[in-house]
């Protein structure tokens, strides 16, 4: 496995350790926030097999990334849900804008599942879910039908990885009974991500292309696809697609692609690449001292956005409900200052 593909898989997956299970599964004082029995039983249909919920949930636990955070912004507090390895900027397992959610909500700190070497089915079962919700991961059918033996799963609508933040919020509130709330924080993040983006013009017109080259061995260029919400929302609020990310995107449904370096003239109309790396200079450097890199035109104007491997702020590149108020306005102040 590249070192690409570890971080997508940290940035998309991640680790745990059991802290403690949560007694329940809801806000307190929050009854609106539990939703109501009167939209169940629901039906949630996914790429991978239905999820029928027969009453509302009185204990949710989440896998994989970030979807806990659409019962957390809807004022559920999660039984359980997959501990932060990447981004966790103190080591308690839990990313800043989770942690800020926990104590708003005054909640238990929820069960924390390792996934290092993939879903604890056994973890999961411990914290007796009525419904776990997974609808941005990469589950395999496998997994997805060893999680339905402990409580209906919510799972991705086409693609591992490839679930849209709109789609997340969407699926996962739909499973709370809390289809309508969902809708209304999906109209809330647009707002705030709208002005955002506003905030920096100067980004309006330049094409993005979310990449990373193994430090070890530049000879191959992986970058994200249209259908990775990391590429996706920022195309989705005005920046212009580079022509290889749409061709790629309308030949596979995978949220990453690899080229050779030697085909580094495909992305001539990049005007910004963003990367994970180091940002005291030397990714930039190693980056413009490749004789095939280097050729490429935002790679030799220095327009390069470097977000520190493993800080909060790379985590946060990649969308969700808790993290767009968090750290959408310092990603783009990133993204902006590259191009100065």
């Amino acid at each position: 496995m590249s070192r690409f593909r570890a971080l997508a898989a940290l940035a998309v997956g991640s680790a745990l350790v059991l802290t403690g299970c949560a007694g329940t599964s809801a806000a307190p004082g929050d009854e609106a926030a539990q939703g109501s029995d009167d939209v169940f039983p629901v039906t949630v249909d996914s790429a991978l097999g239905q999820a029928v919920i027969e009453k509302k949930p009185e204990r949710v636990a989440t896998v994989a990334w970030s979807n806990q955070e659409v019962p957390l912004a809807l004022g559920i507090v999660p039984v359980g849900m997959a501990k932060a390895t990447w981004g966790d900027d103190d080591g308690d397992g839990i990313l800043p804008w989770v942690e800020d959610k926990l104590t708003e909500l005054g909640g238990e700190t929820p069960v924390l599942f390792d996934e290092t070497d993939g879903i604890d089915f056994e973890a999961v079962a411990d914290t007796q879910p009525d419904v776990i919700l997974a609808a941005y991961s990469g589950l395999t059918q496998e997994d997805y039908d060893t999680l339905s033996k402990i409580a209906p799963v919510v799972a991705y609508p086409d693609a591992a990885w490839g679930t849209t933040l709109d789609q997340m919020i969407q699926l996962n509130s739909k499973a709370l009974g809390l289809e309508s709330e969902g809708e209304a924080l999906i109209e809330q993040i647009k707002t705030e991500s709208q002005a955002a983006f506003d905030a920096h013009p100067a980004l309006a017109e330049v094409a993005p292309l979310f990449a990373f080259t193994d430090p070890t061995d530049l000879s191959t260029i992986t970058y994200y696809t249209s259908h990775d919400p990391r590429s996706g929302y920022l195309h989705e609020f005005g920046m212009p697609e580079p022509e290889q990310v749409t061709k790629t995107s309308s030949e596979i449904d995978a949220f990453y692609s690899d080229i050779s370096s030697e085909q580094a003239d495909v992305f001539n109309d990049v005007g910004l690449w963003i990367t994970y790396g180091n940002t005291d200079g030397s990714t930039l450097a190693q980056l413009q001292a490749d004789p095939l890199l280097s050729k490429i035109p935002a790679v030799a104007a220095g327009h390069v956005a470097v977000l520190e491997d493993g800080t909060p702020l790379a985590a946060s590149a990649n969308p969700s409900p808790l993290s767009v108020s968090w750290g959408l306005s310092k990603y783009l102040d990133v993204l902006t200052a590259a191009l100065g």
